[in-house]
């Protein structure tokens, strides 16, 4: 279905003819029609599907129908991290680029100016604030942000939010707005507490599940099946002679970044650490001098992977097993864009720990590693090739 065939106004039509956006995906097809109408809506749909379209239209549609000559705050998106609302204020930009619309991003981290020109942006009634949690409950408490007049609410990664344990945060956002309001969640997994939440705060909505746990066939999987106090040596191992491919390495907490990041520097390769204790000018910074070659290997907490954008990325390494399929496959949507998505040369290796429960999340065969040429904790040799990938 074409974007043309939707009930869109011709500013955003426009928009999206200069973006070359044409055909839509399943998620746009199957719910901007229901988001148009005005209906709440919960979506079950992964990281690069195209869902933050989904509902930006519509709400783009929405607000150049309707004004705000009041000039108060009109929408509010919640989402789990500050990269992933970036990434979504830049679609607005591109989006409205023929409307009249404002935008205020607020998440933590900056200084004071950052604080104030949030602030700002609130009380002077932006149509759209993309927030944190966090942040926004700060500004509620601090700043006198008026969320009375919120006509839609939108929550994308909601078990994401949940899993990093936002859920009292949220509730207590939506009780500064009125209950007469259009609801949007939008999920990767539709867990117990998922519905739970739906149930508390949306009303009646339609449900639309296209998510679709299925790794990108282009992409060669391998997995090292040893024990946790191999991983390091085996990273080493792997980095031993130097590539000219970028690589990110997702971890599951920041001491663990830490520690990997600087057994790289040691070794002279050229590498840069991501994590929650930087500040927002340094996350900024270390993610343009990745995207700019000048750094060829990032180190990150996989809490990063659902907002981030990059392109010709070589190698994906997960140095934990994401925790399921959903946290396994949003490495490889298209916001991240491994060569082997393209042209089968992209490669991920899964160094997993021996003797946990269960497999790597997938469900398609992934080559298991030998150790690599060198001693790994007393380890020599190759294991079997093939190793059935089940969930």
């Amino acid at each position: 279905m074409r974007f043309d065939e939707l009930d869109l106004e011709d500013e955003i039509l426009d928009g999206l003819d200069d973006m070359n956006f044409q055909e839509m995906t399943p998620v746009q097809e199957h719910t901007i029609p229901v988001i148009l109408e005005g209906r709440d809506i919960i979506g079950c749909a992964q990281t690069g599907t195209g869902k933050t379209a989904a509902y930006t239209l519509p709400l783009l549609n929405r607000l150049l129908i309707e004004g705000n000559e009041d000039n108060v705050i009109k929408s509010v998106i919640i989402v789990p991290t500050r990269e992933l609302a970036q990434q979504i204020d830049q679609q607005f930009q591109g989006f409205s680029y023929y409307l009249p619309v404002s935008t205020t991003v607020v998440y933590g981290g900056g200084d004071g100016k950052g604080w104030d020109v949030q602030k700002r942006g609130m009380l002077m009634g932006s149509d759209v604030v993309i927030a944190t949690p966090g942040r926004m409950i700060s500004h509620i408490q601090n700043s006198g942000i008026d969320l009375s007049h919120v006509e839609c609410l939108i929550l994308d990664e909601a078990d994401r939010m949940l899993d990093m344990g936002f859920s009292e945060d949220i509730m207590k956002i939506v009780s500064y707005m009125p209950k007469d309001r259009q609801t949007i969640m939008f999920s990767a997994t539709l867990p117990p507490k998922i519905r739970e939440m739906a149930r508390t705060i949306l009303r009646n909505p339609a449900e639309v599940n296209i998510a679709i746990s299925k790794p990108n066939e282009a992409i060669d999987q391998s997995a090292y099946v040893c024990y946790e106090n191999q991983k390091l040596g085996i990273i080493r191992e792997m980095f031993a002679e130097p590539t000219d491919s970028k690589t990110i390495i997702f971890s599951s907490s920041k001491l663990k970044v830490k520690e990997l990041a600087h057994t790289l520097k040691r070794m002279k390769l050229n590498v840069a650490a991501m994590h929650s204790d930087l500040e927002q000018a340094q996350r900024e910074e270390v993610m343009l001098d990745f995207k700019n070659n000048k750094v060829s290997i990032l180190v990150a907490t996989d809490i990063v992977a659902r907002g981030i954008d990059i392109e010709d990325i070589g190698l994906v390494i997960n140095y934990d097993v994401p925790h399921g399929p959903e946290d396994y496959i949003v490495f490889e949507s298209p916001r991240i864009r491994p060569y082997g998505a393209r042209r089968g040369y992209g490669q991920r290796r899964d160094v997993r720990q021996r003797g946990r429960a269960g497999q790597v999340p997938c469900d398609r065969e992934v080559h298991r590693e030998g150790y690599p040429q060198g001693r790994i904790a007393g380890q020599r040799g190759r294991g079997p090739r093939i190793q059935s990938c089940r969930q």
